[in-house]
């Protein structure tokens, strides 16, 4: 048994004095642990502000990113957080089990549900920490280590996860303990290029293929997926982390349809807590022999994520999960998904219509990409700029760049925004205080040359210092306009 050093004090205070001391040492603990966070840690409880505040004040236009309801938050703040449930309900390693079996079990059945799966016919993980030890979880159960594994390349729109590594470095551990492969898009088009996936696909003969992406703005083809997949004996497995919310709204392409194995997170555009989700065919199918095939991913994949690569699931945020997927399965919802595109739809014309360049030329989702290379300033001075007059987004490689932390563009996405309120209108707002601040960046960038360390001191310089202040008081002023879900302060 271990005692924290109050607690050795109280036994000291208890042989050397009386009763009633030990009674009040025992009160005060209890009155510390009934404490708010901003009675018993005023320090932190001041970040927790400061951060609200820049949420509140600031466009957020980072595409993974998003605000959740009041409802996630009570749940990730309930007293779920203090259960230990390792393994899956009514197989559990612990006791006292017998709630959390519960919210785990409706967040089960909620999030078959809200995607429109049968249960004779698909499983779902709720345990997944995020997306990334989902997708390695997958791996892990089905591809075993270094088996083949085939993703979009980083630079051309795809994620670490799905096997990332450069010349001279395996840069994710999924090109550590895995065999894997890009495929790309066209360079010019910056469309995804199944010819050549295909192509590459029989040569490398992967055991999994991965459609997904972390910036790509078209819908991508699951049917042609299924069909290189087949032709080469590959599982397919789809990767809808930024775009959960949209398929779950019917506003997208459905990968259900032709995949074998789903992951995604929770916390984008589904706009739950920060979680993910591994669904995987159950039953059996048909194959072209006519000979019946009984698909084995449930036993691989749960024992992948339990035991071995995760331990107690976090059963707060498994709830908070549950009640983000009721809330995913209403009407109201499906119309949130739908402004989400309008708006992405909204932001990419403007932005063409004040010259800059968006790859593939616009998008159909929730995000898209502005190759900055004509408008003479790199993605993370452009970056830097935009969050000194709080905007706030992600520099990104395009098409053709040659390193991912000096690229060449930047990530735009609408889901924040559009749980604020915003409208089409809006966005044209916002149009415009993004062209403000790159041209003003682009004539800092003159100034203080090619290097971002100088970049980023000559934002401050007294030439400099009031016009980033002026559209930064203009962006806030906007912004506070707008409504904020969650509590008032914190």
């Amino acid at each position: 048994m271990h005692f924290s050093n109050f607690s050795c004090l109280t036994l000291k205070i208890l042989i050397k004095n009386s009763k009633g001391v030990f009674h009040q040492a025992i009160r005060m603990s209890s009155a510390t642990l009934q404490q708010s966070v901003w009675e018993n840690d005023p320090e932190l409880y001041e970040m927790i502000k400061s951060e609200k505040k820049r949420q509140l004040r600031g466009l957020e236009l980072i595409a993974s990113e998003n605000f959740t309801s009041t409802a996630v938050l009570n749940c990730l703040g309930s007293c779920l957080t203090n259960k230990y449930a390792e393994g899956y309900p009514g197989t559990r390693f612990y006791g006292g089990t017998k709630f959390v079996d519960q919210v785990e079990t409706l967040c089960q059945n909620r999030a078959l549900s809200a995607y429109r799966l049968s249960p004779d016919e698909w499983g779902v993980n709720v345990q997944p920490l995020s997306g990334s030890p989902a997708n390695f979880a997958v791996y892990t159960g089905v591809v075993e280590p270094h088996g083949r594994i085939m993703g979009l390349d980083l630079p051309d729109g795809g994620h670490l996860t799905h096997g990332f590594f450069t010349q001279n470095k395996k840069i994710s551990a999924t090109s550590i303990f895995f065999e894997s492969m890009p495929y790309k898009v066209n360079q010019e088009s910056g469309l995804l290029d199944y010819e050549a996936l295909h192509k590459t696909a029989r040569l490398f003969k992967p055991k999994l293929i991965i459609a997904g992406v972390t910036c790509y703005s078209r819908v991508l083809d699951y049917k042609k997926f299924r069909e290189i997949c087949d032709d080469v004996g590959a599982i397919l497995m789809a990767d809808m982390a930024h775009i959960s919310g949209l398929v779950v709204a019917g506003v997208t392409a459905d990968p259900f349809e032709y995949c074998d194995i789903v992951t995604t997170t929770t916390h984008k555009s589904l706009r739950g807590p920060r979680a993910g989700l591994i669904f995987f065919r159950k039953g059996s199918k048909v194959n072209e022999k006519g000979e019946k095939v009984h698909y084995d991913f449930e036993s691989k994949i749960n024992g992948a994520v339990f035991p071995g690569l995760q331990g107690g699931p976090h059963e707060n945020c498994i709830a908070a999960i549950a009640t983000a997927l009721k809330q995913a399965s209403t009407p109201e919802f499906k119309e949130y998904a739908t402004q989400i595109i309008r708006n992405a739809k909204r932001l990419g014309e403007g932005l063409q219509a004040k010259g800059y360049k968006v790859v593939t030329g616009g998008t159909d989702v929730h995000m898209l990409l502005i190759d900055l290379r004509s408008a003479k300033i790199t993605g993370a001075k452009a970056e830097y700029i935009l969050e000194e007059c709080s905007i706030a987004c992600n520099k990104n490689t395009v098409p053709g760049d040659k390193s991912a932390l000096n690229p060449s563009g930047l990530r735009l996405g609408t889901p924040a925004l559009t749980t604020r309120g915003f409208k089409e209108s809006d966005i044209d707002q916002v149009v415009d205080y993004i062209d403000q601040a790159i041209k003003l960046g682009r004539e800092i960038g003159v100034k203080s040359g090619p290097k971002l360390v100088d970049f980023k001191k000559a934002v401050h310089d007294a030439e400099f210092k009031d016009k980033v202040e002026s559209i930064r008081n203009q962006v806030e002023a906007f912004s506070e306009k707008f409504t904020m879900p969650g509590f008032e302060c914190y």
